[in-house]
């Protein structure tokens, strides 16, 4: 069993830490408020603390996952930061989705400290960390990386690393790419259908068992088809994925057109309303 700490306790973190805690190892926990670290403590044991700093001290491992690059730089560097206390040999895994170079700034930052740095982006959702089955995609030093992985199991089904630093997040953002355009071919799909006058619960119990079939297509099809929204993956949290994804493309040289259209598409979900509505909301654009 490993000392760990775990900062941010978001939808994500809080049960991811939950996990970790469950299969034995020694959890101290942060948050940005201080309550929600508190409660934490109350329902699971382990311990809180008051700044990312004193949440890495001593640790083995340090897991982080926070909202963006600024958060993450904000809980890492610094005088009250997480790798001023990182001691020679320990590994901070970072889960937030964030860009590759920041990534790659921080692998440098703690290599500097004799410490290591993997980068790991999860897919699942919070259905995923609250289960215990996410995905996750890794990018840093095979050795570090082998000390980790165990105990990243605690919460995922499946883990990977996927190359250097900044590889997970690369990784992180073709599923983003991929999730984009699988969501709107769902959204015409099911509002084809309706304007057909099917039985669309039917017609998507056909498709799903054949080449068509998708997760999205398994998960969100028939809550799409009754327009119910309040749950799942944030559009404002897409949004900030999609954008991620976008500046590294530019970067690249990537073609991403099919990418950039459904981005504008989630802004006028996002004007209508719809921030914290699900991405499956793409389908809400349709049904005017």
């Amino acid at each position: 069993m490993a000392k760990v700490s775990f900062i941010g306790l978001g939808v994500m973190g809080y049960p991811m830490a939950r996990h970790l805690k469950a299969k034995g190892h020694e959890v101290t926990v942060y948050n940005r408020t201080g309550a929600k670290a508190e409660k934490w403590v109350s329902e699971n044991g382990g311990r809180a603390a008051a700044t990312p700093r004193e949440a890495a001290e001593g640790q083995d491992i340090v897991f982080a996952c926070v909202g963006n690059d600024d958060d993450l730089r904000q809980v890492t560097l610094g005088p009250d930061g997480a790798f001023s206390a990182l001691q020679a040999g320990a590994i901070f895994v970072d889960h937030t989705t964030a860009s590759a170079e920041v990534a790659r700034e921080l692998h440098g930052a703690a290599k500097d400290r004799n410490a290591a740095f993997i980068d790991a982006p999860v897919s699942g959702g919070q259905a995923g960390a609250e289960n215990g089955v996410l995905t996750v995609m890794c990018g840093g030093d095979a050795g570090a990386y082998a000390k980790v992985e165990p105990v990243i199991m605690s919460f995922a089904r499946g883990c990977r690393l996927m190359g250097p630093a900044g590889a997970g997040q690369l990784t992180k953002m073709i599923n983003q790419i991929c999730i984009a355009g699988l969501v709107q071919a769902l959204s015409e799909g099911i509002h084809f259908g309706k304007r057909a006058g099917l039985d669309i619960e039917a017609v998507l119990d056909v498709i799903s068992k054949g080449a068509a079939g998708s997760w999205q297509m398994e998960n969100r099809g028939k809550t799409m088809n009754q327009n119910k929204f309040d749950f799942g993956f944030a559009v404002d949290w897409m949004r900030k994925d999609l954008s991620i994804v976008l500046t590294e493309a530019r970067k690249n040289g990537a073609s991403l057109p099919v990418t950039a259209l459904v981005d504008q598409f989630y802004a006028e979900v996002q004007a209508k309303g719809g921030n914290r509505w699900d991405t499956s909301s793409l389908i809400s654009r349709l049904e005017r």
